[in-house]
C-alpha cells in the first residue's frame, strides 16, 4: 500500500511540475525597443491608457484628421517594430497609421500573463485614442497571429472597426495551444486539461467564449483572412474555419509555400491589402 501511495504522490508531483512549466512557457517575452532613426515618416511616440490603468506605448503617424486610420497589431512576444515593414508600405497612402505594443510587450506596461482578450481590449483602447485624434469614423485593423485573432474579437464588439486584415490568425486559442503542447508529447489528460482549468479559474477567461470562430459572424466588419498554406504554428485549417464561420463578409487568401511569418513576401501582397481597404465596400 505504501508503494502505491508513494507512486501516486510522485505522479501528482510530476503533473504539478509539468503544469508549472507549461504556465511559465506560455508567458511571453517583453522586449523593450527604441524608435528607429531615419524613418521615412514622422512618428509621434504616445502612451495610451488601457484596461487596469495601464499604458500602451504607441507610434502615431497622422496625415489627415478626416482620413481613415489603420491600426497595426503585432503577434505574441513581439512589439511595434514587427510592424515596420507594414508601416513603410502604407505610409503616404492617405491613411493615419498607429502601431502599438500590447500589454506586457515592448515598452508597454506589464499586466500579468498575456492572452487574446487583453490584446482585444488594447485594440479597443487604441481605437478610443484614434477617435479623440480624428474625425473619421473608419478604423481598419491589420493583425498578425494572435494580433489577428484579437482583431476579429475586437471587431465583433466594436462597430467602429470597419475592415480587418488578419495574417495567420487562429480560430480557437485552444486548438493552437493544444497543437503546440502535443508537439512536446504532453498528454491532453490530465495535463493540458488542467492547464485550461487553470486559465478559466485563475485568469477568469473562457477561451471558447472569446474564440474568433465563435464571434466573427457577429461582427459588421469586412475581413481579409490571409494564411500561409505551410504554416506550422497555426495550421491552415484554422483560416478555413474562420472563413466558414464568417460567410460572405470574409475573403480567404491561402498563400502556397508560405508559413506563419512570411506571407508579406508574396508578390502582390501589398497591392491586395491596399485594394481591400480602398474598394472592398460590400459583402461578397
Amino acid at each position: 500500500m505504501w508503494f502505491i501511495s508513494w507512486l501516486l504522490g510522485i505522479v501528482i508531483l510530476g503533473i504539478f511540475i509539468l503544469l508549472l512549466l507549461i504556465i511559465k512557457g506560455f508567458k511571453n517575452p517583453a522586449t523593450p525597443h527604441q524608435l528607429p532613426e531615419d524613418l521615412p515618416f514622422q512618428v509621434n511616440e504616445e502612451f495610451i491608457p488601457t484596461e487596469k490603468n495601464k499604458k500602451l506605448y504607441a507610434w502615431w503617424i497622422p496625415v489627415d484628421e478626416n482620413a481613415p486610420t489603420i491600426i497595426f497589431i503585432h503577434g505574441w512576444g513581439r512589439n511595434a517594430q514587427r510592424m515596420l515593414t507594414y508601416l513603410n508600405r502604407f505610409c503616404c497612402k492617405g491613411y493615419n497609421l498607429l502601431a502599438f505594443d500590447a500589454r506586457s510587450h515592448g515598452n508597454s506596461d506589464t499586466d500579468g500573463h498575456t492572452n487574446m482578450l487583453k490584446f482585444a481590449e488594447d485594440i479597443i483602447s487604441v481605437a478610443d485614442y484614434v477617435n479623440q485624434k480624428t474625425k473619421s469614423k473608419n478604423i481598419f485593423l491589420i493583425g498578425l497571429s494572435i494580433g489577428g485573432a484579437a482583431s476579429i474579437y475586437a471587431a465583433s464588439i466594436d462597430k467602429r472597426i470597419k475592415k480587418v486584415v488578419t495574417v495567420g490568425a487562429f480560430a480557437r486559442p485552444t486548438t493552437v495551444m493544444t497543437h503546440q503542447l502535443k508537439q512536446h508529447h504532453i498528454p491532453y489528460f490530465p495535463v493540458i486539461w488542467l492547464f485550461y482549468k487553470f486559465i478559466k479559474i485563475f485568469q477568469h477567461l473562457d477561451l471558447e467564449a472569446i474564440a474568433p470562430v465563435n464571434n466573427i459572424a457577429r461582427s459588421e466588419s469586412l475581413f481579409l483572412l490571409i494564411h500561409g498554406v505551410d504554416d506550422v504554428v497555426v495550421p491552415v485549417s484554422e483560416g478555413k474555419k474562420l472563413k466558414e464561420a464568417a460567410g460572405s463578409k470574409a475573403k480567404l487568401w491561402l498563400i502556397p509555400n508560405k508559413g506563419h511569418s512570411d506571407c508579406h513576401l508574396e508578390p502582390g501582397f501589398w497591392e491586395r491589402l491596399l485594394e481591400f481597404f480602398q474598394t472592398e465596400n460590400t459583402k461578397q
